[in-house]
């Protein structure tokens, strides 16, 4: 198959409500709540006789972007602007992107972005007959292991929440933090009741500097690897004094959007590992260039998702499995959400290990015929 006539003939977006399995929440508001759909927008691009899929995850709580945004954004303003662009050129259609919606301070609604860029991977992953690992020549595992996350539980709750995660094969945690005067409790009641397990936390820009450098020397003492994102976003200064002050290796989420941030904050000292993440960085064109930048400042990299379904964790397991990444990840979709979208094969989760898909593509199948009809 040549794709040089292969040019993008639609793009359409479809707000589908996922079974929430149970309740997330982290220190900007509620991600999952019990009894209420979780919306999940995928997106279906068209070029010629080939498809593929993509999907945006919107909260509010963590982000500006909502699910009545993201609709609006594709539809009125990304869709219109390829049209009729070769499928091919990525690097092509993140330019057109930042013309349709400028990257100001942030990159410029980066989940309707990623949305469509990971359609397009899948697109042309099929179109070819090759995985997105193929496709970019890139697959250094084959496999990734999973963290299972504890948040919004109370210190006496999280005996069970560990247990449970533990009885599906999961032996990393992750705990969210920045939530309240208990964080300190609920780490050490995590790693009371999984002594030796690999456990890093994350606090969603839930600190100051003070607070921060306080709570990473009892953090330290409980053998927590990696504190994740405790200062806010654009606070560069602060987290250049937090790295040199805390007892535990910073990593960064919110800050770096962009491979330019990527950049700023390698330049400033201000990083010791950056987080992978395919919806904050605007899909996975801009997250290798992102992941290659820090790859070659010698900054360490660990990954992270947004509660994805089936389709961005398997677009993060792709972009995980390029770069080698062989600390436990936090892609905890499956833990909050059912994705009843898919229609065949799909990812495979087992004993808290990702497997990566070697199908075209992503490498899952969806059911068209149930997303237009669950579609709101």
């Amino acid at each position: 198959m040549s794709l040089a006539g292969l040019t993008i003939d639609r793009v359409e977006t479809f707000a589908v409500p996922l079974p929430t399995l149970r309740p997330f929440g982290v220190s900007g508001g509620a991600i999952a709540v019990m009894g209420k759909p979780s919306v999940r927008i995928l997106v279906k691009v068209t070029a010629g006789d080939f498809s593929g899929w993509g999907e945006a995850t919107p909260i509010p709580a963590w982000t500006y972007e909502t699910q009545e945004s993201i609709v609006s954004t594709i539809d009125g303003y990304l869709a219109p602007a390829i049209i009729g662009r070769p499928a091919w050129d990525l690097d092509g259609v993140t330019t057109v992107f930042d013309r349709a919606i400028n990257r100001g301070f942030s990159i410029g609604s980066p989940l309707a972005k990623s949305a469509v860029d990971v359609a397009l991977h899948d697109l042309l992953g099929h179109a070819l007959g090759v995985s997105v690992g193929e496709l970019w020549g890139q697959r250094r595992v084959s496999s990734l292991q999973l963290g299972w996350v504890v948040s919004g539980q109370g210190p006496a709750e999280v005996a069970d929440a560990v247990a449970e995660g533990q009885s599906l094969g999961y032996q990393a945690f992750k705990v969210k933090i920045g939530l309240g005067p208990s964080d300190l409790e609920i780490v050490a009641a995590v790693r009371d009741a999984a002594p030796g397990a690999p456990l890093w936390v994350d606090a969603n820009q839930g600190y100051t500097v003070a607070e921060a450098v306080q709570i990473s020397r009892a953090l330290a003492d409980l053998g927590v690897t990696a504190f994740e994102q405790p200062l806010p976003a654009n606070d560069i200064a602060g987290l250049q004094r937090l790295r040199d002050l805390s007892a535990v290796p910073v990593a960064l989420d919110e800050s770096l959007r962009h491979p330019s941030d990527m950049s700023t904050f390698v330049r400033l000292g201000a990083v010791d590992i950056a987080i992978a993440k395919v919806q904050r960085s605007g899909g996975l064109t801009l997250s290798r260039r992102l992941l290659q930048l820090a790859e070659d400042s010698g900054v360490r990299l660990m990954g992270s998702g947004l509660t994805d379904s089936d389709i961005g964790l398997a677009a993060s397991l792709h972009l995980f499995a390029a770069f080698g990444i062989t600390t436990p990840v936090d892609l905890n979709g499956r833990q909050f959400v059912d994705s009843v979208y898919v229609g065949g094969e799909t990812v495979k989760v087992s004993d808290g290990t990702a497997y990566v898909p070697t199908g075209p593509g992503l490498g899952i199948e969806v059911d068209e015929e149930k997303v237009r009809r669950m579609a709101l």
